[in-house]
């Protein structure tokens, strides 16, 4: 049982610096590649962000582990979801202006808290660039998909 329990805290941590490194690997190509991000982008920002730091209490924090895991798998569920919708819909869009993207990060005041990491600075359309021949938003819905699969694991264990 302790096994298991390290063994879930460690891919906890995992989870964690794959989502930080997905939003500072984003930052460096929005700062030094020229990849302007779009608020499809920045929303994935955002919810990287949420789920890195769950991942880390739920790893330091064994009683929270079972509803941690459970909003980390919803959170995972709408990275994929932004994620598809971000290639599939709003990237054929001339305008992504006021979708649920802008209003979410809106309400929350993150336009304002941190602009340098969250305001949108291009088009749905514009923003949609490929890395290494992959659609940059596939890259985001295979670490939001590998996060769902180890808060499932996490889930099933707890």
């Amino acid at each position: 049982m302790a096994r298991g329990n390290k063994a879930a805290s460690q891919w906890l941590v995992l989870v964690a610096l794959l989502c930080f490194g997905a939003v500072g690997f984003a930052l460096f190509a929005q700062y030094k590649l020229d990849m302007l991000p779009c608020p499809w982008c920045t929303l994935q920002r955002l919810i990287f962000l949420v789920i890195g730091v769950l991942a880390l209490l739920a790893a330091a924090v064994r009683g929270l582990r079972k509803p941690l895991a459970g909003l980390g798998l919803l959170l995972s569920l709408a990275g994929v979801a932004s994620a598809l919708w971000q290639h599939f819909y709003a990237a054929a869009s001339a305008s992504c202006n006021l979708t649920l993207a802008d209003k979410i990060l809106d309400k929350l005041g993150l336009f304002e808290l941190a602009p340098s990491v969250f305001a949108p600075m291009a088009s749905c359309a514009d923003a949609a660039v490929n890395l290494l021949g992959v659609p940059f938003a596939f890259w985001s819905l295979a670490l939001f998909g590998l996060c769902g699969l180890v808060w499932l694991q996490v889930l099933r264990r707890a």
